[in-house]
């Protein structure tokens, strides 16, 4: 089982995938760097951070122009949040 720690900078790489990503949109790609931000804040708790990102890709989750191969890596990258303990 992986830490809380590990599975965060295990996204924050996901996150950073997508951002660079030219074929995924602007609006998602900008979603993802603010989303990388959020879980590279040490000020929260960690399970805030996750909770927060969590919230944030949820939004752009059901985007009709989000291509099908990152919408696939937003459902993986939700899937390891949800693993994060809340404090």
């Amino acid at each position: 089982m992986t830490s809380p720690d590990e599975t965060i900078r295990t996204c924050i790489q996901m996150l950073q995938n997508i951002s660079e990503d030219s074929t995924i949109p602007r609006n998602i790609r900008r979603v993802a760097d603010e989303t990388k931000t959020v879980l590279q804040d040490e000020s929260r708790s960690i399970g805030l951070r996750a909770a927060t990102a969590i919230s944030l890709i949820d939004e752009i989750s059901n985007d009709p122009n989000m291509p099908v191969h990152a919408r696939t890596r937003i459902w993986e990258l939700v899937s390891q949040l949800e693993t994060v303990p809340l404090d």
